[in-house]
């Protein structure tokens, strides 16, 4: 296989031939794991036997995941298909795929769920990238359907597909499909702008195809896992440098609806734990402090060969000392060689060592290595740091922000010039590496070909936070979890405090809508008082008017009983 230079994941200087206008001649094995739903599996079997695709080139692979009844092939399949049956004592999404891998003959691998209709030209529009490139992750395009009303049979689906058309044999569902893969799609430019810490999101599992030996390189399936395998696997294939391609062409019908889609909030409380372990990226699924992580997020490669033990010691305990939580230290070595037999302790030509791997020997933090591997797969981050320099407590974080601003592959921190050049520290981007060297031409320099295909950035030592051994240990150095403790002490006291202070708040808003309602219930009280006060006056009023009235009367009749005399 040839293999062109992709810049990140742009895509776009690949040019795919149209469906039907090439000549294939990669050899791809479909492999569908499949469990119960047998008439669901009937008409993926009878899509697939109307493919484009020439039939020799084409193997399916059905894998039963523990059926009862067990799955069969039915009439109508494509010519060369088998049936396997996942090993006794193993179960599993996982576990069928790497069964039918296994045994798949193909260069290429496409998964395809046993829920799938694929349209015609599905398998050959995912084979015109393949002969492209070989580090390509091609992943369909479905629509779904909720199968309403009486479903085609096989031979109605094998006919419809054939003749092209594939559409009419479902009405779409208007409440399901991936409309988040969509929007991710468009909003990185086809996904040919996309970062690095996204790629792994769009891989799902219904159909998706890669090569073989990428499938391999990328360590298989995770057969522990019985979930969420499609983003892990997704995570991996990030880190070998693979190119994700979702392809609008090779369309399907999911026939029906995900576990995803129907119980979501459970697939993701299942799901959480796992990924969180398995992929760095996830970063908030990695905020509970004092926790080690099965992949860390970043690899800190200190070479103690020719270093003397305060230096190497120096440079270890800085990067355990991260902000970041996941950082784990790759001690290189000639390990091998400290051996049991009797020596003088202290005049051991090879204390030092011994030092360093006593020191750190019990640290599951820390690994020793004769050599470390051409790239940290699966951490998404490497920094070789030379003994005797120190980073700071947010260096690592730092320099993997800025990484990620533009998706950069390589950042260099010059720390100092000596007769040899520049010392420098090095933040390599795991999938960055792992393009450069399945591209690089024989001997061109492994940085610019990082370069040319992700960015590469040199940075100074101060701005970054990097120090000395003499300038920084052990003056920094306190006991690690001593100092988790205390603030870990002062963060629940602020806690209590706020707790208290927000106690204090709602008595206080308790007390204010009380004082608040008794004020308005004066406010109440006082009209009603003095409306009652009115009336008494009124009243009052009323009744002096009507005495002076009954005065005048009484003073009127004696007047007239003096002026009119006796009778």
């Amino acid at each position: 296989m040839n293999a062109p230079r992709i810049p990140g994941n742009d895509y776009g200087v690949l040019s795919p031939p149209a469906p039907g206008i090439w000549e294939p001649r990669l050899p791809v094995s479909v492999v569908i794991p499949a469990r119960a739903q047998q008439e669901k599996l009937d008409l993926t079997l009878a899509a697939l036997a109307a493919q484009t695709y020439p039939s020799h080139l084409l193997e399916v692979i059905v894998v039963d995941d523990g059926s009862a009844p067990p799955l069969r092939l039915p009439e109508i399949a494509p010519e060369n298909t088998r049936l396997l049956r996942v090993p006794e004592g193993r179960w599993g999404i996982a576990w069928a795929l790497e069964t039918g891998t296994a045994a798949a003959g193909g260069e290429v691998i496409h998964r395809m769920d046993a829920d799938i209709v694929a349209y015609r030209d599905h398998v050959e529009s995912h084979m015109r990238w393949h002969h492209l490139a070989d580090y390509l992750v091609v992943l369909g395009t479905l629509r779904f359907t909720a199968m309403a009303g009486t479903p085609p049979t096989a031979s109605e689906v094998q006919i419809a597909v054939a003749k092209d058309r594939t559409d009419s044999l479902f009405d779409p569902d208007p409440d399901h499909g991936h409309d988040w893969i969509a929007e991710l799609v468009a909003t990185h430019r086809d996904f040919r702008d996309a970062p690095s810490p996204l790629l792994h999101r769009v891989h799902v599992g219904a159909t998706v195809s890669l090569p073989a030996a990428l499938l391999r390189a990328a360590g298989g399936m995770d057969t522990s896992l019985r979930l969420g395998e499609d983003t892990e696997l997704g995570y991996r294939l990030t880190q070998t440098g693979a190119v994700f391609v979702p392809d609008a062409e090779a369309l399907g019908w999911h026939l029906g609806t995900t576990t995803a889609m129907r119980r979501p909030g459970e697939v993701r409380r299942h799901n959480d734990p796992f990924i969180a372990d398995r992929v760095p990226y996830r970063r908030n699924l990695r905020s509970d402090g004092g926790r080690q992580w099965l992949v860390p997020y970043v690899d800190v490669v200190v070479d103690a060969l020719d270093a003397s033990f305060e230096d190497v010691r120096a440079s270890v305990d800085g990067a355990l000392a991260s902000t970041l939580p996941d950082v784990h230290v790759t001690l290189t070595g000639p390990w091998a060689s400290l051996t049991g037999e009797r020596r003088a302790p202290l005049d051991d030509p090879l204390l030092d060592l011994r030092l360093v791997r006593g020191q750190y020997a019990h640290d599951g933090r820390v690994s020793f290595a004769e050599r470390v591997p051409p790239t940290s797969l699966p951490a998404p981050f490497r920094l070789t740091c030379p003994a005797g320099w120190v980073p700071g407590a947010e260096s690592l974080a730092m320099l993997i922000r800025q990484a990620d601003e533009d998706d950069e592959g390589l950042l260099l921190v010059a720390l100092e010039e000596n007769g040899s050049g520049v010392v420098a520290a090095r933040l390599e981007r795991t999938a960055a590496v792992a393009r450069a060297l399945r591209v690089a031409r024989d001997g061109e320099p492994l940085d610019d070909v990082i370069a040319d295909l992700y960015g590469a950035t040199w940075l100074d030592a101060e701005s970054w936070r990097f120090r000395p051994a003499a300038a920084a240990y052990p003056a920094w150095a306190t006991d690690r979890n001593r100092e988790a403790v205390r603030w870990r002490a002062e963060a629940e006291s602020r806690r209590r405090e706020a707790e208290r202070a927000q106690r204090q708040v709602t008595a206080l808003k308790s007390e204010l809508r009380e004082l608040r309602a008794a004020a308005a219930k004066s406010g109440r009280d006082t009209v009603r008082w003095k409306e009652k006060a009115e009336q008494r006056r009124l009243e009052a009023v009323a009744l002096r008017q009507a005495q002076e009235r009954s005065l005048l009367r009484r003073a009127a009749r004696r007047l007239r009983g003096l002026t009119e005399g006796p009778r």
